[in-house]
C-alpha cells in the first residue's frame, strides 16, 4: 500500500464516525367509531418533507421521555409513550454548515390522549393526520416506511371469528 492510499484509507477511517442518535414519537389515534389507526405527519421546518417528531438526547430524560417531549414542541399532542423502541431508521442529517452526518433515529409509539392548542413550534409545520399507508408513502426514509407499515398491521383492528351455522 502506498503513502496516498494509507493516507487516503486513514482520513477515511477518521471521518467515518457512529451515527448519533436520535429519539422520535410515532404518534397514532385510534378513530372510535371505525376502529382504523391514523399517525401524526408533520413537515420539517427547513425542507418541508414529512416527518415524524424528533430530536437529540437531553440531560436526565430517558429515550421515551424525549420522544414524548418532542411531540409536544413540534406537534402539540401529549399522551402515553411507549418506553420499549417500536423500531429504528437512519438517516443523513444536513448540519447548518452543509456537513452531513449519519444519524440512528429510535422510534417510540406514543398514543394520543390530547391534541393541544398551543406548542412551541405551532405555525412551523404543516400537521396531518393519515393512515399508515399513507404515512409510508409521503416519507422519504425507506426504514420509515417500513416502520409505518409494520405498526399499521400489528394495529390492525381484529374482527372475531363469526361462528359457523351448521345446516339443518
Amino acid at each position: 500500500m502506498g503513502f496516498m492510499d494509507r493516507v487516503t484509507s486513514n482520513l477515511r477511517l477518521m471521518l467515518q464516525r457512529p451515527p448519533r442518535q436520535q429519539y422520535a414519537a410515532l404518534c397514532y389515534r385510534i378513530k372510535k367509531k371505525q376502529g382504523q389507526i391514523e399517525v401524526l405527519l408533520a413537515t420539517s421546518r427547513d425542507t418541508g418533507r414529512w416527518v415524524i417528531p424528533k430530536g437529540w438526547p437531553m440531560a436526565g430524560k430517558k429515550a421515551h421521555q424525549v420522544a414524548e417531549r418532542e411531540a409536544f414542541e413540534e406537534v402539540g399532542v401529549k399522551g402515553k409513550v411507549e418506553k420499549e423502541p417500536l423500531g429504528y431508521y437512519h438517516y443523513r442529517k444536513t448540519l447548518d454548515n452543509g456537513l452531513k452526518i449519519p444519524v440512528r433515529v429510535q422510534v417510540h409509539a406514543l398514543e394520543v390522549d390530547e391534541c393541544l392548542k398551543s406548542f412551541p413550534e405551532k405555525g412551523s409545520r404543516t400537521l396531518e393526520w393519515v393512515s399508515c399507508e399513507e404515512a409510508a408513502m409521503r416519507v422519504n426514509e425507506p426504514e420509515l416506511k417500513i416502520l409505518f407499515l409494520q405498526f399499521g398491521e400489528k394495529m390492525q383492528p381484529r374482527t372475531p371469528p363469526q361462528p359457523i351455522k351448521a345446516a339443518s
